[in-house]
């Protein structure tokens, strides 16, 4: 529930197109993403992944789980191949041409699993380790791979307990970060710099952890905003300067500040 609010609060919607990738037709984003957008290309592949499960599952004649079916991870690499061949002087869009890219690979994919009769056993893998015990290298890659998935959600989870207990500090409650977080990606953004600058000032953030409470007269002198901006927003800048400026990794990496802000 809490990582829920902290992306609303982002200004991010599950299961939905981003306001990045929403502004623009897929034609132009997969332009940009060509020109080297890595950040981009991961947004807009996660946006697009329900159309990808779609198309998928409109091939197999079935429901496909992107949890579970290998057909989905076929399809999305898919997806991805197409994004680095289409070409608009093809003169088509691209969600078509990805959708042919897909179902190509998802042919190849049916006729391989046909060839090995679709059942092979992970025994065929078992090897023998230094000590002649039978270890299996794929059930150990899969458990691996679970492992750091859990644990990446478990610190996640732990990093926003974390947070709300320090927000609490200066009497702010997790959920009215959704409240405060401003309606506009262009808002955002210009608080996320500001509350960057905030944490990267250490006598600035020695008087808010301080006094609990933003510096706003000490921050006017360093950032171009008006003091109503500051305070209408106080929560919102309080609580990107923590993210910042704590141990926080996995929602640092929320913060995706625009480069040319």
């Amino acid at each position: 529930m809490l990582l829920v609010l902290f992306k609303k609060f982002l200004g991010k919607r599950q299961s939905q197109p981003s306001e990045t990738t929403d502004s623009l037709p897929p034609e132009q984003l997969v332009m940009q993403i060509q020109e080297g957008d890595v950040r981009l290309r991961n947004q807009f592949i996660t946006d697009y992944q329900p159309y990808v499960a779609k198309v998928t599952s409109r091939f197999c004649k079935r429901y496909i789980d992107p949890a579970k079916d290998d057909e989905f991870s076929i399809a999305l690499g898919a997806f991805n191949e197409a994004i680095n061949q289409f070409s608009q002087e093809a003169g088509r869009s691209f969600l078509g041409f990805a959708e042919q890219v897909m179902r190509r690979r998802l042919i190849d994919y049916v006729r391989k699993e046909q060839r090995f009769s679709q059942q092979m056993p992970y025994s065929l893998f078992d090897v023998e380790d230094d000590e002649d015990n039978i270890v299996n290298p794929v059930e150990i890659h899969q458990a691996i791979e679970q492992y750091e998935k859990q644990k990446g959600m478990e610190e996640r989870q732990g990093e926003i307990i974390d947070l709300n207990r320090c927000l609490s500090d200066f009497g702010i409650q997790f959920a009215d970060l959704v409240d405060a977080s401003p309606k506009h990606d262009d808002s955002r953004q210009a608080l996320f710099v500001i509350g960057k600058q905030l944490s990267e000032n250490t006598e600035l953030m020695r008087i808010m952890l301080t006094k609990r409470m933003l510096p706003i007269k000490e921050l006017l002198d360093l950032v171009e905003v008006s003091r109503k901006t500051l305070e209408r927003n106080r929560k919102f800048i309080i609580a990107v300067a923590l993210i910042y400026n704590g141990p926080y990794p996995y929602l640092r990496d929320y913060l995706h500040i625009k480069q040319d802000m």
